[in-house]
């Protein structure tokens, strides 16, 4: 039966409690296979296939245009990812890309082109140790990978480490690989660090980050040990080969003394200049060696047969000439240590890429990152950013990374160390962080002139975005933000708040150009005024400038984005305290809030939706007052009257009010019916579906710390119980979270495709609701079981979906909304912080 304590591990058996590993984290054996192999592959019902038939045909249409003008469609649904089953915690900064990491060793899934992914596993990108005894007679190399050997290139490498041996633990920014060598006694530990760090705004934004090795001989004889790390240029695209890639040494001291000497590799992708840095740190006990250039598409015997025979590379290599035509280049650092019988030592490695102007596909803007390590200020300057370099981020990294950890355990040990929690529960909450990153993610400079640079957070923190999806390629999709928005307003609040200043200056803005929407076929102005996008650009068009790229409906008449945007204001803060944020925000909440104002058509003070999927839930058809939008609604017209009453606006409080109790009334009449909230208000066959994320606005409203009564407390109580009986326990025995929908006759509601899938980050939503309505053991389980799903059953960690289905299936990869589990992390400390009884014992189902 599943615990809701004690889940956390792909394996069975726990790792040994050594070598200064949490125990927490998501583990397993590096030659682990998970039960379950799913893919995006679904074959709607065919009453699904009657209503997407339309939207199907207009899809591929669609996707016919973009092909011939050589574009991506926004969503390909025709060529759909498949998870690799492979990734482990990804390295990197905020907004500077990032490169991924597989729990075998490998480097994989490079995201460097912004808003892009290239899903290759390059080879040539790797770490190999080399041992000598005594005398210096090499007695074993290895690559420290138990990825699976590549076909053509490096075939001189030995890639046989035996994944028994082998141990990975991740606990997001960190990751800790163990390698066992029983015939020497000996073992490698990597523990890898990146930069991400709550509430700092500097060197969160470094562009990589720290591999420190540890190497323990617990043999009685000294032996000398290599670790040689290796790098190509590129991210294995077919530019990998064009001409003019060069190599040269790194060597750089560090504002307090640290000396990084390595070896950086420059070339150009799509048009944007970028280098790689290696670097070791140089301290005393390591031999420091480097090779400049080896063919990472060949045999690789060079640098193998070198380090069989010296142990070592070069101290001082020769220069290298640029690669022409249809080459690519390869570099490697190494760092010997003569390591004594019974001890340990460590060694300091580096990887940095620096990229200091990007441009998204369009070319229309080019921009400057947020990489200004040559100051100590935040980096917000353009000349910050080209004064930078390569060198100088390795040497800062090796210099600050036990800076970076010192944060990282103050930021994560109350909840190690909280034993009210769950064991699973670290794992996934820091784990799931790992997209604020890894999201597709830019922060730049802001060169807007009209800001004002007085008040306005930009000026110092530039702007930030982040994807919908690694496949919905979509900047700040705000209905799904709504609910990822809690990790970045509790750990990098300055970072929501740009993103809040950015939608509120796109309120104004009206874009008449004609946008077909593939849903009705219908063609509809881009922007309307006094609405919230749907999002900030594609990175194939012209992001910032160019939004609502969503082409599927018409946004403006969406029932759920200017509810969200004033809910978020509100959150915001009641976080914060910030009232320059607040005063900025309270106009333009106002404005959205008369806009929808205008769907009240009968005067009953509720919103009605108008018989379109007007929501996030874009497949599910809402008609009239619905559960969803409805109580969103009144979220909202409660927060705008708090808002009314902070500034003293007597008309905004008298107004806001009176609607507000004209629409609980009828929300209650209209939607209640004595068990929970129907999922709208007409007679269609669905419209009694218990949906399990019905109570989204009481759920905000508890987040906002609020206590009164917008929704009485027994309807919250009898609706959570309900969801927890069909959705959670009636669904897959409680083992997969909450599917959206399901018939008060337990019955799953497959009237759409969505209302069939469990959605990750609304399960999350729901289970921090959960918490704050004293359901926590409900709440636990429920998001426990969905964790193992994903993490441990179908091996979907570090890029999990957005929807899962009963079997076989899911949907979307690499999504925004399961960051939603901050909104958890959120309610237990207002818990804990009211002192409320909290239950250490979970039972099991």
């Amino acid at each position: 039966m599943l615990s809701s304590r004690t889940i956390m591990s792909a394996e069975t058996e726990d790792f040994p409690d050594d070598y200064n590993i949490p125990r927490a984290g998501w583990k397993v054996r590096m030659n682990h296979v998970f039960e379950e192999k799913r893919n995006q592959n679904l074959r709607p019902r065919w009453h699904q296939i009657y209503q997407l038939l339309p939207l199907a045909l207009r899809y591929v249409v669609y996707h016919m245009y973009n092909a011939l003008h050589s574009r991506q469609p926004l969503m390909n649904y025709i060529k759909m990812e498949t998870g690799k089953q492979i990734y482990g915690a990804p390295i990197g900064g905020i907004g500077g890309g990032t490169i991924g990491r597989g729990y075998r060793g490998e480097f994989c899934r490079f995201q460097l082109r912004p808003g892009r992914y290239e899903y290759n596993t390059v080879p040539a990108d790797n770490f190999i140790v080399t041992i000598q005894d005594s005398q210096r007679k090499t007695v074993y190399q290895k690559v420290l990978s138990c990825y699976p050997k590549p076909k053509k290139q490096l075939s001189a490498w030995e890639w046989d480490f035996d994944g028994s041996q082998a141990e990975y633990t991740a606990l997001y920014p960190r990751s800790w690989s163990v390698f066992r060598i029983p015939d020497f006694a000996l073992t490698l530990v990597c523990r890898q660090v990146s930069p991400v760090i709550p509430n700092n705004y500097k060197d969160s934004s470094l562009p990589g980050a720290v591999f420190v090795w540890t190497v323990h001989n617990e043999g009685s004889e000294m032996l000398h040990v290599s670790i040689t790390f290796t790098f190509k240029n590129g991210c294995g695209r077919k530019d990998d080969r064009d001409a003019n890639c060069v190599s040269t040494t790194l060597d750089h001291k560090a504002e307090n003394g640290t000396r990084a000497k390595g070896v950086q590799i420059a070339h150009q992708m799509d048009g944007m200049d970028y280098t790689y840095g290696l670097a070791v740190k140089d301290k005393d006990g390591v031999s420091i060696t480097r090779m400049l250039r080896f063919d990472p598409a060949g045999s690789g015997a060079d640098i193998w047969n070198r380090l069989q025979e010296e142990g070592e590379l070069w101290k001082e290599p020769e220069a290298c000439k640029p690669t022409a035509s249809g080459e690519q280049l390869g570099a490697a650092i190494c760092s010997c240590l003569a390591v004594p019988a019974g001890s340990s030592l460590d060694t300091e490695m580096s990887l940095v890429w620096h990229m200091p102007r990007v441009h998204f596909q369009a070319w229309h803007t080019r921009y400057y990152t947020t990489q200004d390590f040559t100051t100590s200020s935040v980096p917000g300057t353009k000349e910050g950013s080209l004064q930078t370099s390569a060198s100088v981020l390795c040497a800062y990294a090796l210099e600050n990374f036990g800076r970076w950890e010192d944060a990282i355990n103050e930021w994560q040990q109350p909840v190690l160390d909280d034993s009210d929690l769950p064991e699973w529960y670290a794992s996934a909450l820091f784990n799931e962080t790992y997209f604020v990153a890894d999201g597709g993610t830019v922060w730049l400079v802001c060169d807007d002139k009209t800001i004002d640079p007085t008040c306005d957070p930009r000026q110092e923190y530039g702007r930030f975005a982040y994807l919908e999806g690694h496949e919905y390629r979509m900047y700040n999709t705000y209905d799904v933000h709504f609910y990822a928005s809690f990790a970045l307003a509790m750990l990098w609040p300055k970072l929501q708040e740009v993103l809040q200043y950015d939608i509120r200056d796109t309120l104004e803005q009206e874009n008449k150009t004609q946008r077909w929407h593939l849903y009705d076929g219908r063609s509809e102005d881009r922007k309307v005024k006094n609405t919230v996008p749907h999002d900030v650009g594609d990175p194939e068009e012209d992001p910032f400038n160019l939004i609502n790229a969503y082409p599927i409906h018409d946004v403006s008449e969406w029932r759920d984005l200017n509810l969200k945007y004033v809910l978020q204001v509100w959150r915001d803060f009641s976080l914060s305290k910030n009232e320059r944020y607040l005063a900025d925000m309270w106009s333009s909440c106002k404005k959205v809030m008369d806009t929808a104002e205008s769907w009240d058509l009968d005067g009953d003070g509720l919103i009605e939706n108008n018989g379109s999927p007007d929501q996030t839930y874009d497949s599910w058809v809402m008609e009239g007052p619905s559960a969803y939008c409805g109580g969103l609604w009144l979220a909202a017209l409660y927060c705008m009257h708090k808002m009314a009453v902070h500034f003293a606006d007597t008309d905004a409080i008298d107004k806001y009010n009176a609607i507000l109790e004209r629409g609980k009334l009828s929300f209650q009449e209209k939607l209640w019916n004595g068990q929970y909230y129907n999922f709208d208000s007409s007679q269609s066959a669905h419209s009694k579906s218990v949906m399990s994320d019905q109570l989204c606005g009481q759920w905000y409203l508890r987040a906002c710390g609020v206590t009164e009564e917008v929704f009485p407390l027994e309807n919250v109580k009898s609706a959570l119980k309900t969801i927890f009986r069909l959705n959670v326990m009636g669904f897959c025995e409680g083992r997969m979270g909450a599917v959206n929908g399901m018939l008060p006759t337990g019955q799953v509601d497959t009237t759409t495709i969505q209302s069939e899938e469990v959605w990750t980050g609304v399960v999350y939503g729901l289970c921090a609701l959960m918490i704050h309505e004293n359901m926590e053991e409900e709440a636990f389980l429920t998001a426990g079981g969905m964790f193992n799903t994903v993490y441990n059953l179908i091996g979907q960690g570090f890029e999990t979906p957005e929807a899962l289905y009963e079997k076989n299936h899911y949907r979307s990869i690499g999504y925004m909304r399961p960051l939603a589990i901050w909104a958890m992390q959120l309610a237990w400390q207002q818990r804990k912080n009211h002192k409320l009884p909290s239950h250490k014992h979970y039972a099991e189902v």
